[in-house]
């Protein structure tokens, strides 16, 4: 009888899935609510890396930045799936959890000490931080959305 991570049978894991269907928000969102995280993604994406092009800064510095987005919208889905795996009963690990949430914090953080530290006006550090939260939260919506329409189609598919 073959095992997971988590010590349990392959029976128990398709019970696990299925009482995680069960309990899933079945409603698929709308396409105007898809369409709208995506451009909102996008726009914050594209108008920070638009930003960090334009900048006067050191390549260093540029890249220090487009790291902490990459590192913040990789954290924040992470986040993201721990969160609604443990709503749903599927298995998460506790270090796992924490390490999404501590990796979270820490791109925030890491992107107000640079900006508190940088030689920007006002205005542009307002533009970066605001366009780095609106990734953020772009990327755990796209990431819910992505999530919902996949248990909609799984239960598409079981119903018919």
């Amino acid at each position: 009888m073959e095992t997971n991570q988590f010590n349990y049978s392959e029976k128990e894991n398709q019970k696990i899935k299925e009482k995680s269907l069960e309990k899933a928000n079945i409603y698929k969102p709308t396409a105007a609510f898809i369409g709208a995280s995506w451009i909102a993604l996008i726009t914050g994406m594209v108008s920070y890396c638009i930003g960090l092009w334009n900048a006067d800064m050191q390549l260093n510095e540029k890249g220090y930045y487009f790291s902490i987005l990459l590192f913040g919208l990789f954290s924040v889905i992470s986040v993201q799936k721990s969160v609604r795996d443990r709503l749903e009963g599927i298995p998460v690990t506790d270090m796992y959890y924490g390490i999404s949430w501590f990796t979270t914090i820490a791109s925030v953080l890491l992107l107000i000490i640079g900006l508190w530290n940088a030689t920007l006006l006002l205005s542009e550090k307002g533009f970066y931080g605001m366009s780095f939260l609106l990734s953020l939260f772009a990327a755990i919506t796209v990431q819910k959305n992505t999530r919902d329409m996949l248990v909609n189609s799984k239960t598409d598919k079981d119903s018919n």
